[in-house]
């Protein structure tokens, strides 16, 4: 995703963060990821010296399969279908069920996001559910009722209240932001004229005399974006073209959550799905489309794990030459259902993913304790779990970001242990956390790759995004690699490795917070210290054994 900013001026500190295509090929950047920080001084993770190091010790790679629990994949993506997941014992496209596993045709995996009624897109944000469904009990017409029901219902109570005030707040914001975006798109036509068919320069601008609060206000957004490099000397055509385009961006970005995602009369479910949303014994639901609506994040999401390059493109996942993409779509446009991740969880599992990518989270969960016992399950198959430490800037022991590995902020260790969460660092020393990744000493393990990470999108595409939704399959790659060249390590000793053999750093960002306090490790992974790490402490006494 691109942090785009427009219009500071009149949008205070509105900010929003887009996928951009990268229009000049600038090879040091697309892998910059991968580079070695001990001979570049770039926090990349290492990840040809990690190949180079495995080999060197005579090892030979088995396949490991990462399920990616996303929004949804495009399998048949260049860059990806040598290296998906293929179900061995389902024959494509024959409308039975030939594993008898419950899932029909589930050849590259399955989407527990659809039904008969087609594919869930847009989905209500958790705490928009948990309003609709609460308010009636705890606020309801009948005042003595609801304090009745909240003495008997007390966690369910003090999650709606909180669920309560971040809607109230995030609704509004929605709102807000898709009036403000709807008005700077009516603005554009004018805002060309205003240029009178001239370049953006600083001298065009200053030429403008604006003689409206509307022409006032668009020479305000023509300087702001004219601080772009890449803008500046721009045709007004040239101008449009990239107003327009990013204004939709923006629309996309805002219509769905203003209008459905935190609408109160918006719920898909039942008609998309039709599963009895309630009873999460139910696990037999959904359908094979493997990539949705919308397969821009999970797409991006699995070329990081394991995309190999094709024709002119040099992009390549961190597993590339080890790993195979198992997708299972649970998490649309807005919040992941608790029941969906749970199955997913379960399906991955059963289905022979031995390690699962979770580049998603939210702040309240009301089948959390469902989605704790899929994790336990992983735990005793010797799954890792691999988790996004999410992107608002905040310390997870004052604002829990779900699913956790924790099952209070207060306990001194998780209560699974294989689950490793993931911040997002960048490729500048002086600013190593990225400006919107979570962080806590406890509750983040590492922080790896995360903002302008190039990779695989729909449509046979490549574009640049970050977010710790890229940091989190880095990681996962990373794991895949290690267990590829040594099967019998367990969960834990995966992360031990990745933990301790972290590049750290003791940098200050700018509230003179240092790098090093931000998470476990203090550092960003070296995959090729892990693997050292792994082989000397836990496999090479195992493999002689």
């Amino acid at each position: 995703m691109k942090k785009f900013l427009i219009a500071a001026a009149f949008l205070a500190a509105f900010e929003v963060y887009f996928a951009q295509e990268n229009p000049t090929q600038d090879k040091d950047l697309i892998t910059w990821y991968h580079k070695d920080f001990a001979t570049t001084n770039v926090y990349g993770v290492n990840t040809e010296n990690a190949y180079k190091f495995l080999e060197s010790k005579g090892l030979k790679p088995q396949t490991v399969i990462v399920g990616v629990l996303d929004s949804g994949v495009e399998v048949d993506h260049p860059a990806l279908i040598k290296n998906m997941w293929k179900n061995p014992k389902e024959i494509a496209g024959n409308g039975k069920d030939d594993d008898k596993n419950g899932y029909i045709d589930d050849v590259h995996g399955w989407n527990f996001l659809g039904g008969k009624g087609g594919d869930t897109d847009v989905d209500n944000m958790e705490v928009t559910r948990m309003v609709r469904k609460y308010k009636p009990i705890f606020e309801g017409e009948d005042s003595a009722k609801n304090k009745e029901n909240q003495a008997k219902m007390p966690e369910e109570f003090e999650m709606y209240m909180k669920s309560k005030d971040v809607f109230a707040e995030k609704s509004a914001e929605a709102k807000q932001g898709y009036e403000q975006i709807m008005m700077i798109s009516n603005m554009i036509p004018g805002m060309i004229k205003l240029l009178d068919g001239k370049n953006l320069t600083a001298e065009t601008l200053s030429s403008i005399k604006p003689t409206t609060p509307e022409e006032m206000m668009s020479v305000q957004i023509l300087q702001q974006i004219s601080q772009d490099p890449e803008l500046l000397g721009k045709s007004a055509e040239e101008v449009e073209k990239y107003m327009s385009g990013q204004m939709k961006e923006a629309l996309d970005y805002y219509e769905p959550q203003a209008t459905k995602s935190y609408s109160l009369d918006f719920d898909p479910r039942a008609e998309i799905v039709g599963d009895n949303y309630d009873d999460y014994s139910e696990k037999y639901y959904g359908n094979n489309h493997y990539e949705g609506p919308d397969a821009m994040h999970g797409t991006h999401v699995s070329g990081i794990i394991a995309g190999l390059p094709q024709g002119d493109e040099i992009q390549y996942g961190v597993a590339s030459r080890v790993a195979k993409i198992m997708t299972v779509r649970a998490v649309p446009d807005g919040d992941e259902r608790d029941k969906d991740v749970a199955n997913a969880v379960r399906y991955a599992v059963d289905n022979g993913a031995k390690i699962l990518n979770m580049s998603f989270g939210k702040q309240v969960s009301p089948g959390k304790n469902y989605v704790w016992d899929a994790f336990k399950y992983a735990q005793d198959k010797g799954v890792l779990l691999v988790k996004a430490a999410g992107n608002d800037n905040e310390d997870l022991a004052e604002h829990v970001y779900f699913p956790t590995n924790f099952k209070n902020v207060t306990d001194e260790k998780p209560f699974i242990n294989n689950m490793i969460v993931v911040g997002a660092s960048t490729n500048n020393n002086e600013k190593l956390r990225a400006s919107f990744s979570n962080y806590n000493k406890k509750l983040v393990n590492v922080f790896a790759p995360g903002t302008q990470i190039y990779s695989s999108v729909p449509d046979a595409k490549y574009e640049y995004s970050q977010g710790t939704s890229m940091a989190s399959p880095v990681v996962a790659g990373a794991a895949a690699v290690l267990l590829a060249y040594m099967p019998s390590l367990k969960p834990e000793q995966i992360i031990e490795s990745l933990v301790k053999t972290a590049n750290t750093s003791s940098v200050a960002d700018s509230n003179n917070s240092t790098f090093d306090t931000f998470s476990e490790s203090g550092g960003v992974i070296d995959v090729q210290k892990a693997a050292e790490y792994a082989y000397d402490n836990f496999y090479k006494n195992a493999k002689k054994k």
